[in-house]
């Protein structure tokens, strides 16, 4: 590694610890050529698809707008955090086991429509209301009564 003070090319590392939050290791550098020393940290890159918005522009992946929407959908609702942490970490870790370049906006907003309507239908609705952007009651009584039709299915 290159010292950032002389520029000399050869360091030897000191230290190695553990980041604080156990994502990165974080390195204590000594020059051998000037003698100063310098830290560096070393994290995985993740490689996550990018997502191909419905006008066709391409943005990257990013796991607190999910979470932000979620979250949104499930205010006063009884659906803890970490159950909504937990969703975006299972779809994050699949899409990067995926391989995939690109992915459909569309495939994603489905995986957390699908997700939201286990963990609560009112937060579901709220979702679907704005992701589906209905364009009149009809369309949102249309899909209210698909809910209640399987809701009647699973017996509850």
């Amino acid at each position: 590694m290159k010292c950032p003070f002389c520029g000399f090319n050869d360091t030897k590392v000191v230290d190695s610890r553990m980041g604080k939050e156990g994502n990165n290791i974080r390195r204590r550098r000594e020059c051998t050529d000037c003698v100063r020393r310098f830290t560096t940290y070393e994290r995985i890159e993740e490689s996550l698809p990018m997502v191909v918005k419905k006008d066709g522009r391409r943005e990257s992946f990013d796991r607190n707008k999910i979470i932000a929407g979620m979250k949104r959908a499930c205010e006063k609702r009884p659906v803890p955090i970490t159950t909504i942490e937990r969703f975006v970490d299972t779809l994050e870790q699949s899409l990067q086991e995926s391989g995939e370049k690109e992915i459909d906006a569309n495939r994603i907003g489905s995986a957390v429509m699908e997700a939201l309507h286990e963990m609560d239908e009112v937060a579901y609705v709220r979702f679907a209301s704005v992701y589906r952007q209905f364009r009149d009651i009809n369309e949102f009584m249309s899909e209210l009564k698909d809910i209640l039709a399987k809701s009647g299915e699973k017996g509850v």
